[in-house]
C-alpha cells in the first residue's frame, strides 16, 4: 500500500467500522443490576439519595422532606485503550492483525460499564455510600435506629434450614427495610448475583423442586440468577431489587466510548518511530445507589 493521506484515511475508516460493530454487538449484563446516569461535568452530586418522599394523607400543611446532610459525589475517570500501527505494516499490506485489535478494543469498550459495576459490587463491603457507611454494613442509620444489609452466611441448598438461614434470611431482611418515618419501602428482591464459583448452587436454588435434604424448595423461581465472572470473591453473594426508579448501583457516563486516531504523517511519532496510533477513549465512573435495595453476604460462615 502506498502510505499517503487518502490511503491512511481509508484504512482508519475501516478500523472504525470494525470497532463500532464490536462496540454495538458485544454482550453486556450490567444493565441487569445497575442504571445509567448521564454526567455533564467533572462529577455528579448524589446527596439527593438520602431522602425520597412517599405519599401521605394530606392533613393541614404539606410535610416537606429536607435532604439530610449527607455528601456523596462521584468524579468521572478517564479510560483508554491504545494501539500502535507500524508504517511498514501499511506499506507491506500486513494489516489484518489491526482489524482484530480494533474488534477487541470495541468489545472492551462496550464492556467498560460491566467492569465498573462489577468493581463496585466486589468492593461494596469496604466502600462508602451516600450515608457515610459501607454500602453493605450492619448499622445504616434509619430513623432513630440502624439497619443491616450485610450477612455472613454461605449460600446453601444442603437443607431447608440452611437455605432459610442464607437466602431466606436475606429476603426477609430486605422485606423489613423502612424509611425514616417507619413506613415499609416494599422491597422485593428479583436478582441473585453470584460469582462463577456459586453459579451451580444459585441455579439449583432457583430451579430445583427439592433441596439436597429432599424437602420442598420454597425459593424456586423467586429471583433471576446473574453470574458475574468479574466478581473477586468466590464466596460472597448478593440479593438485589432492581425494579425501582433507583437501582443499587449506577454507571455514570460523561463521554461514551469512541475511537480516536493519530494519523498525521508529520507527527513526531510517525517521523521518528514510524508509528500511527488509534484507540478507544471514554469518561465514566460508577457509584452506589440505594443500599436499601441490596443485601450482601460474605459467605464466610457455614
Amino acid at each position: 500500500m502506498l502510505v499517503n493521506k487518502a490511503n491512511i484515511a481509508t484504512f482508519f475508516v475501516n478500523l472504525k467500522t470494525t470497532f463500532n460493530g464490536a462496540l454495538k454487538g458485544a454482550p453486556t449484563q450490567w444493565q441487569k443490576i445497575a442504571m445509567k446516569i448521564p454526567s455533564t461535568g467533572k462529577s455528579n452530586d448524589y446527596g439527593w439519595l438520602s431522602n425520597f418522599p412517599q405519599m401521605r394523607k394530606w392533613i393541614g400543611e404539606k410535610v416537606v422532606k429536607s435532604l439530610a446532610a449527607f455528601k456523596y459525589s462521584v468524579e468521572n475517570d478517564d479510560w483508554e485503550a491504545t494501539i500502535e500501527v507500524d508504517r511498514n505494516d501499511l506499506e507491506d499490506d500486513q494489516t489484518g492483525i489491526y482489524a482484530i485489535q480494533a474488534k477487541s478494543a470495541g468489545e472492551s469498550a462496550a464492556q467498560l460499564p460491566d467492569e465498573i459495576v462489577s468493581g463496585l459490587v466486589s468492593n461494596a463491603f469496604t466502600s462508602l455510600c451516600y450515608d457515610g457507611q459501607y454500602f453493605f454494613d450492619t448499622d445504616h442509620p434509619v430513623g432513630n435506629g440502624v439497619f443491616s444489609n450485610k450477612g455472613t452466611k454461605a449460600l446453601s441448598i444442603d437443607t431447608l434450614a440452611a437455605a432459610k438461614a442464607s437466602y431466606g434470611a436475606a429476603r426477609t431482611q430486605m422485606g423489613k427495610v423502612k424509611d425514616d418515618d417507619g413506613r415499609a419501602l416494599n422491597v422485593t428482591p428479583n436478582i441473585l448475583l453470584v460469582p462463577v464459583a456459586l453459579q451451580d448452587i444459585a441455579n439449583a436454588l432457583m430451579t430445583s423442586d427439592r433441596l439436597e435434604d429432599g424437602k420442598v424448595n420454597i425459593y424456586k423461581g423467586t429471583a433471576e440468577v446473574v453470574v458475574d465472572p468479574r466478581l473477586t470473591s468466590d464466596t460472597a453473594w448478593f440479593l438485589l431489587d432492581t425494579k425501582k426508579a433507583i437501582t443499587p448501583f449506577f454507571y455514570q457516563e460523561r463521554k461514551a466510548p469512541h475511537l480516536v486516531e493519530q494519523t498525521d504523517l508529520n507527527s513526531d511519532d510517525v517521523f521518528t518511530r514510524k508509528k500511527f496510533k488509534y484507540g478507544a477513549e471514554a469518561r465514566a465512573a460508577g457509584g452506589y445507589g440505594l443500599w436499601q435495595l441490596a443485601y450482601g453476604s460474605t459467605g464466610t460462615e457455614a
